[in-house]
C-alpha cells in the first residue's frame, strides 16, 4: 500500500522544535520521492482546526477492506508535543472519528514517546513509521469530569494536586520557554517542584477502584496514568503498561518534609513503590471525588482550581509505529 503523509506541524512545540524537526523530516520525504502535504499550526488552537478539517475531507478509518485494497492511504503525522498530539485526539474524540496517528516526538517532555517506546529522535521516529505497514493498538484514558461538565481524551496522565499545581506553576513560567532553548525543557519542572513544594497542602479525596472506595484525608498528589511517565521522564508509574486496558492512580500523603524527601529519593530511583505513604492502584475503572479546590491537569494543560468529580476508563487508538519497547 502507498502512502500520502499528511504532516500537522506544531512549530511553537518545545520552543520552536517542531519547526526544526520538520526541517529535518521534509528532506528525507523529498529524498524518498514520498507524496505529502504539511499544515503548520500557527496560533493556539489552530492544531485542533487543522485536525478537524483533515478528519472531515481528507482521513478514512483503517480497516480490513482499506488493507486490501491498492489505494493511497492517507496518514496523519502530528509532529509536535504531548500537548499537540492531546488536541489533535480529543479532535477526532468529540467528533466521534477514530483514525490512524502517526507521531514525531518534538516537544518538551515527550512522555508519551517514552511510555510507548517510541524514538524521540526525529529522524528515527520517522524510520520508523516509513517501515510500519499496519498501526499498533494503545489503550489513552477516556474521562468525564462532571463539575466542569467537560470530556475527552488525555494520552499520558490526569492529576489532581501537586502534579497539577508544578503543571500549572511551569506553564505560567518564563523558565521552560528560556530552558528549552537549550533542549533542557525537563528541568523546567524540577524549578516548578521548589516552588510549588512547600506550598502545597494536602485536601481530602475518595478514590472508588473497581467498586471498592478508599479515602485519603490528607493526599498531597493524585494522578490517574496509562503509562509510567510524567514531568518530562519522571517515572510516576514503573509498572504502568500502555498496551494494558487498565488505569493506574498513585496517591502520595501529606507528611512531614522529610518524609516527603524520602520518597522524592525514592521516586528518582524507581523505588518509591518501598514508601507506605506511596499509594499504587491498578484498575479498569476509576472515578476520583475531591471537594476541597485544587488544580487539575491533563497532558500538561492546566486547569483553574475546582472540586472534582472524576471518573476515568480507557480507549482504544491506533498509532502508526512499530513498537519497539
Amino acid at each position: 500500500m502507498n502512502f500520502h503523509y499528511y504532516l500537522l506541524v506544531n512549530q511553537a512545540a518545545g520552543s520552536g522544535t517542531g519547526k526544526k524537526v520538520a526541517e529535518k523530516i521534509i528532506p528525507l520525504l523529498e529524498q524518498k520521492k514520498l507524496t505529502y502535504s504539511i499544515y503548520y499550526s500557527e496560533y493556539k488552537g489552530h492544531d485542533a482546526q487543522i485536525a478537524e478539517e483533515l478528519a472531515k475531507k481528507t482521513l478514512i478509518a483503517w480497516t480490513e477492506e482499506v488493507q486490501e485494497q491498492d489505494n493511497i492511504f492517507p496518514l496523519l503525522v502530528v509532529i509536535g508535543g504531548d500537548g499537540t498530539l492531546h488536541q489533535v485526539l480529543n479532535t477526532f474524540y468529540h467528533l466521534g472519528v477514530d483514525f490512524p496517528v502517526a507521531y514525531i516526538p518534538a516537544g518538551s517532555g515527550n512522555d508519551f514517546a517514552r511510555g510507548i517506546g517510541l524514538p524521540r529522535n526525529a529522524v528515527k521516529a520517522l524510520e520508523n513509521i516509513l517501515s510500519t505497514h499496519q498501526p499498533q493498538e494503545f489503550n489513552l484514558l477516556s474521562y468525564e469530569e462532571k463539575v466542569s461538565e467537560k470530556q475527552g481524551i488525555v494520552v499520558n496522565n490526569f492529576g489532581i494536586g501537586l502534579d497539577a499545581a508544578i503543571v500549572h506553576a511551569t506553564n505560567h513560567s518564563n523558565a521552560k520557554k528560556q530552558l528549552n532553548k537549550y533542549h533542557l525543557g525537563s528541568f523546567s519542572y524540577l524549578l516548578s517542584i521548589l516552588r510549588v513544594f512547600f506550598c502545597q497542602k494536602g485536601f481530602p479525596i475518595l478514590v472508588d477502584i473497581g467498586g471498592k472506595q478508599i479515602a485519603f484525608d490528607k493526599a498531597f498528589l493524585c494522578t490517574a496514568t496509562n503509562h509510567p511517565y510524567f514531568g518530562g521522564g519522571v517515572a510516576i508509574a514503573p509498572t504502568a503498561e500502555i498496551a494494558k486496558s487498565t488505569i493506574d492512580l498513585v496517591v502520595v500523603e501529606r507528611i512531614n518534609l522529610f518524609k516527603i524527601l524520602w520518597i522524592v529519593l525514592l521516586l528518582l530511583q524507581k523505588k518509591q513503590m518501598k514508601s507506605k505513604n506511596f499509594h499504587h492502584f491498578t484498575t479498569s475503572k476509576l472515578r476520583i471525588l475531591s471537594t476541597v479546590p485544587q488544580y487539575g491537569q491533563e497532558d500538561g494543560e492546566d486547569m483553574e482550581k475546582q472540586p472534582f468529580d472524576l471518573q476515568l476508563s480507557t480507549k482504544k487508538q491506533l498509532f502508526w509505529c512499530e513498537v519497539l519497547r
